[in-house]
């Protein structure tokens, strides 16, 4: 982990010592922080999963706010990531871009993201640090059984659509920060809660291997991140999707505070949930139910992959991604 934040009286090996070099158990990492590489076993008949995640500043995260928020909301999207492969967390590298080297600020960001890694088990083994605008990667690693990821491009005509938890609080949670959308003071502490800690899926991502055909994590909204699967999937050109939008998993916080076409509009193009969408063939419906049962996962079938292209809902023939297909980087 290198930096070059050295006009600064705190050079880069202190900060790094001070503030990033403290360990969370891992079997798998034989040599983290403090090298030029991390070396990492990787067991017998596993593959890597791999992904990196950029946040900037008031772009993906507001910069004023808690330092130990921000570190917690970065670590948890970057592992959504490898909950929708199926994958089991590793470690994660970090590049950190500060405009200056704020020791308050770095004292509690660093215990933001050491408490998100001992909570995921997914230690931190390097990365680099650099003078500028604040900005935050992370690039986390998992491993996952060989032939065994989820990957969006195996769903097939008839297959159900699931969802985990519940749509639109991200983007409920959004507005509520900024100050356009008014709840009481427990729905607030929830949004706030969904917002800067989002849970990753990681438990169930490893059970739902064997039985989804497809998976994806909901991070730019539930169209827009269905659509990706209905594109990779289908031998025979892209499929589509039928959803049941009196299905929708909306929290009390977000149904309770706001019209259903508020509510509507923010779970399907939202984003920011960082739940699962997935797809489950006919013949593994059996099994997902038996997972539900027994482990009491929060799972709603939302509608039907078709051959049609294009995603509809059951109400009416009216396509849901012709104006609005969610967050768009560029």
């Amino acid at each position: 982990m290198v930096s070059a934040l050295n006009a600064n009286p705190l050079d880069e090996f202190a900060l790094i010592d001070r503030y990033f070099k403290r360990l969370v158990e891992s079997s798998h990492v034989t040599l983290g922080i403090g090298d030029d590489c991390a070396l990492v076993d990787i067991p017998h008949g596993h593959q890597l999963a791999f992904s990196i995640d950029t946040l900037l500043a008031d772009v993906h995260f507001f910069a004023k706010a808690n330092p130990t928020y921000i570190a917690h909301r970065a670590l948890s999207v970057a592992l959504s990531d490898l909950a929708a492969m199926g994958a089991e967390p590793l470690c994660f590298t970090l590049a950190l871009s500060l405009p200056e080297a704020d020791e308050k600020w770095l004292a509690s960001f660093s215990e933001g993201l050491l408490d998100c890694a001992k909570r995921y088990s997914c230690p931190l083994v390097g990365g680099d640090t650099v003078r500028g605008p604040l900005c935050i990667s992370i690039q986390v690693h998992g491993i996952v059984p060989s032939g065994q990821a989820m990957v969006r491009s195996g769903a097939e005509a008839g297959d159900g659509i699931y969802v985990t938890g519940s749509l639109g609080d991200g983007a409920a949670a959004l507005s509520a920060l900024k100050g356009s959308f008014s709840v009481n003071d427990s729905a607030a502490q929830y949004l706030r809660q969904r917002y800067y800690q989002p849970i990753p899926q990681l438990e169930l991502g490893q059970k739902l291997r064997g039985i989804a055909s497809a998976a994806i994590d909901i991070s730019d909204g539930l169209v827009a991140d269905l659509g990706h699967i209905c594109r990779a999937s289908g031998n025979s050109g892209e499929l589509g999707a039928e959803l049941d939008l009196q299905a929708l998993p909306i929290s009390d916080a977000v149904c309770q505070h706001t019209q259903a076409e508020q509510w509507l509009e923010w779970a399907l193009y939202g984003g920011d949930d960082y739940q699962l969408c997935f797809t489950v063939s006919q013949s593994k419906i059996a099994s997902l139910d038996r997972l539900i049962a027994d482990e009491n996962f929060a799972i709603s079938r939302i509608g039907e992959i078709t051959r049609q292209q294009g995603i509809r809902c059951s109400e009416s023939e009216k396509l849901l991604s012709k104006s609005n297909t969610g967050y768009k980087h560029f």
